[in-house]
């Protein structure tokens, strides 16, 4: 049903796409994989109509097509949902799904809230989705929030003839794995209505879903692999161009941590979150906090940080007691916070490298209230080259960076700053290989500087890797920890065995 060949795509001194082919049958669900920069944004957008191809054609049920915006790809029936999201969180349900197509439902100029609001039930029902149409987006979960956006999309069937082509950039990012499991039954449920190209860097899960496989380096597609015979060490070699090293989590710098201890937690609990939390951080260690969804790590984080509140125990930074913890006197006490979803919490979009590296210590680059440009240009340029992040310069707005570059932007806000206590929460998801290879360097070396540490990791393996000690919690509290020094590791089962 879909069709490219011989796709170019060229940017000033940039080869973006070099002679991709791809197909997409009825009904198929095509993987799409490689590393950031491989070109797999690049072909989304070229088929979505934010790009339009240099070279070669694309043909949908056999006829050659160009789209002009994305809006006339939508009426040939390509619909995307996005990675980072799309929907209006101050509108409602019913007003995000018909965004731009509200006319159906207006007779001189006065919208029918009624006729809306059944026709998006009649759409939420599509991916069994039992909430009220007329509530406020921002209310929703996150994966509310996907299924929406896929109702949004699958309003295109009562406008297109013939089947759809759905794009899914990284939908399962920031899912539970009981989330992404109910996603899959979704769209296998939808494979009689539509084709799925399937985008994420978790190739298991790439694997389980897909029929066949694509798999991008620098901007070419270097194998077609089915997914039946499909293994991820494999595909990694092939996304990376070499194999994979056996030191991929850096095990071999991992030294014995300090004795100085940095956090100190006493039977701290918050209602509902976790309880009876006691755990000592070291300086030089990695300390993970490992468990299913809502066994309460990133609860935890997010109070170390005073963006949630105890309601009992005690909490020592350095020695020094700690009560009324804010996000200000975490950052005067040294404390670093590289949150989850990077995008809202983590970086400024619009802002330069530059301008957020130092957006958190502002005061040491000003002078009688006016900023010193020329010291917050050379203190990013130093972190830059330290970290090995990859931008044209330190004026790139950072929200055009790849997932991993941002993730180092972050981190070298806080070290830039002198932070030595450094709360990561799931600090590489949503990020390729070849960038998870650095950020587990930069955390190696975070350690050798004297920081601590604490880890919510995005799989088991990562834990274990990296870790000098984890913490397994369920039902929101502890109930094992293991020494994880390197040759005496646990396996992923010991954890498992603890976690459920």
């Amino acid at each position: 049903m879909l069709e490219f060949r011989k796709v170019e795509k060229n940017f000033p001194n940039v080869r973006a796409l070099k002679g991709v082919d791809f197909k997409v049958g009825n009904g198929e669900i095509i993987g799409l994989v490689g590393e950031n920069g491989a070109g797999k944004s690049t072909l989304m957008k070229v088929l979505y109509g934010s790009y339009q191809h240099d070279g070669g054609e694309i043909l949908i049920d056999g006829k050659p097509i160009r789209f002009a915006s994305p809006r006339a790809a939508m009426q040939a029936g390509i619909g995307m949902v996005f990675q980072e999201q799309s929907l209006l969180p101050n509108l409602s349900v019913m007003e995000n799904i018909f965004l731009g197509f509200e006319q159906q439902f207006s007779s001189f100029g006065v919208i029918n809230w009624k006729k809306m609001a059944a026709a998006a039930r009649l759409q939420l029902n599509k991916v069994h989705l039992d909430i009220d149409p007329k509530t406020i987006t921002a209310r929703l979960s996150f994966a509310q929030r996907q299924m929406v956006e896929l109702a949004k999309v699958l309003t295109l069937e009562e406008r297109v003839d013939g089947q759809l082509v759905i794009l899914l950039d990284e939908p399962t990012s920031v899912l539970s794995k009981e989330e992404t499991r109910l996603l899959f039954k979704l769209i296998r449920e939808l494979r009689s209505r539509a084709a799925f190209i399937f985008v994420s860097h978790r190739l298991d899960e790439v694997i389980e879903i897909s029929d066949r496989i694509y798999v991008m380096k620098d901007g070419e597609v270097v194998s077609v692999v089915d997914s039946a015979q499909a293994q991820v060490e494999q595909i990694q070699q092939q996304m990376v161009g070499r194999e994979i090293s056996v030191e991929y989590y850096r095990e071999d710098k991992q030294l014995p941590h300090g004795a100085e201890v940095l956090v100190e937690l006493d039977a701290l609990s918050r209602k509902g979150h976790y309880q009876d939390i006691s755990l000592r951080l070291h300086r030089g260690e990695v300390l993970s906090l490992v468990g299913v969804e809502g066994s309460g790590g990133e609860a935890i984080l997010r109070t170390l940080f005073g963006l949630e509140q105890p309601t009992s125990g005690s909490l020592r930074l350095k020695g020094q007691a700690v009560k009324g913890q804010s996000a200000a006197r975490a950052v005067a006490g040294g404390m670093g916070y590289i949150p989850r979803e990077r995008k809202i919490e983590g970086i400024v979009d619009g802002m330069s490298v530059c301008e957020n590296m130092t957006l958190s210590q502002l005061g040491n680059y000003s002078r009688a209230g006016v900023l010193r440009m020329a010291a917050e240009k050379t203190t990013a340029a130093q972190w830059m080259a330290r970290l090995a992040i990859k931008a044209p310069s330190v004026h790139a707005n950072a929200g055009k960076l790849s997932g991993g570059n941002q993730q180092k932007v972050v981190i070298a806000k806080w070290r830039s700053g002198g932070s030595d206590i450094i709360l990561l929460d799931h600090p590489t998801r949503g990020v390729d290989i070849g960038a998870k290879e650095g950020i587990y360097e930069v955390i190696r070396e975070m350690c050798a500087d004297g920081c601590g540490v604490l880890l919510m990791a995005d799989t088991l393996e990562e834990a274990i890797g990296l870790s000098h000690t984890i913490v397994v919690l369920k039902d929101q509290r502890i109930r094992h920890r293991f020494d994880c020094a390197p040759g005496s590791k646990p396996t992923p089962f010991d954890l498992v065995h603890h976690m459920t």
